[in-house]
């Protein structure tokens, strides 16, 4: 329990110091943001400010901070520190930056951002993975709340008929919520699955105190803040993969220049950016302890991390408040999945300049996206393991696509002369896990498998991704380098 509450603190009272001095690196002031300058009634339009935080909070929120977490933990409790750390250093530092760097571009999206600090050819790379990203993204936050939905609240087979149905009535939602304007479906609904998602996160935060911290210790006995992972896995690079959207998520850039077309003032960015974030690592931190405390009083740690989401609910606020907790969490992925296509969408419109204030471009362009999204959903539902492969690519494209925002945050800083270290370090950091993880993986290269090495170390992996992280260092250094004299080549000029 000590060690529970140190992470908390850690995520309140650090959060709070670093998120001002991130706020002050930046440099919030008071020129017209996107949402006054450039109101369209569509995507640029003013919102509350309180209505802003809500909408990013959920739009982030998905089921990543709770089925990562939950998977997470089998580490041990290692995870009370590592969450709160990276998501004060890393997560929370991410989805600021890049909202307010959207913000000062008249609320582009992170390609565009891309294409200007780092090139047009890291432009394409960086475009294509997202785009992979945030239909990968879509199709899970359908597929996982509907399943929720089936299981949990109706008590039916996940593999019956209906399932289609739920699916179905998942995708119009979407569908609706992608083409209509910002302010009108997604502006009003969303309080009310904030109030569920606030009420779930804190019944269940109740029961873990009440438990008294009993049961939060480490699952295998094994050392004050490691467990044995039940399958061997180590540490780094698969804690941060599966963890992911409770510390950092490059899912998270793309909701950021959402709500960069509707916050009124700059300096409401970093309780809409970096304060959100933070509410997302309180989130993590809730369902970890959850888990590990049922993990201990007996649940097989083999247990799928889906069916814990209703173990947990049901043991800490009982039948009818499980249902209520449940529900909050088939809320989490709804809200992201919406926001996820309505992204993609505006991705690709600013890419081939397709004007989007027409109705009927959004409803041609909303058309293409979910078609290829009905394509993989029946994959991953008739493949025995569709779904974990779908789960393994989207958990690793996340975390890659983090990698190019924090680059491109770090040649922003860097060009105007600003503290660029507090985004190269978590660049660096999250460059190692990614390259290892996917030199190692049987989803990736492999390596130690095809070398007929130990498939659980990293021998080969490890070293290579050394290396990656010298040449991306060596990369960012020119890119800001270049962009530099291209600035000062241009103020001779003028």
């Amino acid at each position: 329990m000590i060690l529970f509450i140190i992470g908390l603190f850690i995520l309140i009272v650090g959060g709070y110091f670093y998120g001002k001095f991130c706020e002050k690196v930046f440099g919030p002031d008071d020129r017209e943001t996107p949402a006054v300058k450039l109101h369209d009634g569509v995507d640029y339009v003013v919102m509350k400010d309180w209505k802003n935080k809500l909408i990013e909070l959920l739009n982030i929120a998905g089921t990543g901070p709770i089925l990562g977490p939950i998977q997470g933990i089998l580490f041990g409790p290692i995870a009370f520190l590592t969450i709160p750390i990276g998501c004060v250093l890393a997560g929370s530092l991410h989805d600021y930056f890049v909202g307010m760097i959207s913000m000062r571009n008249d609320g582009a999206q992170v390609p565009k951002l891309v294409s200007k600090y780092m090139g047009n050819g890291m432009n394409k790379v960086y475009s294509v993975i997202i785009w992979i990203l945030m239909l990968l993204t879509g199709v899970v936050f359908i597929y996982t709340p509907g399943d929720l939905i089936v299981n949990d609240i109706l008590g039916m087979d996940v593999n019956s008929s209906i399932i289609w149905i739920v699916y179905a009535i998942i995708l119009i939602y979407y569908v609706v919520s992608t083409i209509f304007p910002i302010d009108q479906i997604i502006g009003r609904i969303y309080p009310a699955f904030g109030a569920v998602l606030i009420i779930s996160a804190i019944g269940v935060f109740i029961g873990i105190l009440r438990d008294g911290g009993a049961n939060l210790y480490n699952i295998t006995n094994t050392g004050l803040l490691f467990s044995t992972h039940p399958e061997g896995q180590r540490f780094i690079p698969v804690f941060f993969i599966t963890v992911a959207c409770g510390i950092m998520s490059g899912f998270h850039g793309s909701q950021a220049t959402l709500i960069s077309r509707t916050v009124e003032k700059e300096n409401q960015g970093r309780g809409v950016f970096y304060n959100m974030m933070l509410a997302e690592g309180f989130i993590a931190m809730i369902w970890a302890a959850g888990a590990m405390i049922l993990f201990n009083r007996g649940t097989d740690v083999s247990t799928g991390a889906t069916a814990m989401v209703g173990i947990i609910s049901r043991e800490f606020m009982g039948t009818v408040g499980g249902l209520f907790a449940i529900a909050g969490v088939i809320v989490l992925p709804i809200t992201s999945g919406d926001t996820a296509f309505r992204a993609l969408r505006l991705m690709i419109a600013e890419q081939f300049n397709i004007d989007q204030k027409s109705p009927q471009k959004r409803v041609t362009l909303s058309l293409v996206i979910f078609i290829p999204a009905l394509v993989i959903l029946f994959f991953a539902k008739s493949n025995a393991n569709g779904f974990n492969l779908l789960w393994r690519y989207f958990g690793f494209t996340n975390q890659l696509v983090a990698v190019f925002a924090l680059a491109m945050i770090t040649v922003y800083l860097k060009t105007h002369n600003k503290l660029y270290w507090i985004s190269l370090i978590p660049a660096l950091f999250y460059t190692f896990i990614v390259s290892s993880y996917i030199f190692h993986a049987p989803i990736g290269f492999g390596l130690e498998a095809r070398f007929g090495l130990d498939p659980l170390s990293y021998t080969i992996s490890y070293p290579l991704a050394a290396v990656c992280v010298v040449l991306f260092y060596l990369l960012i250094n020119k890119i800001a380098k270049n962009r530099q004299e291209s600035i000062l080549v241009a103020d001779k000029l003028k």
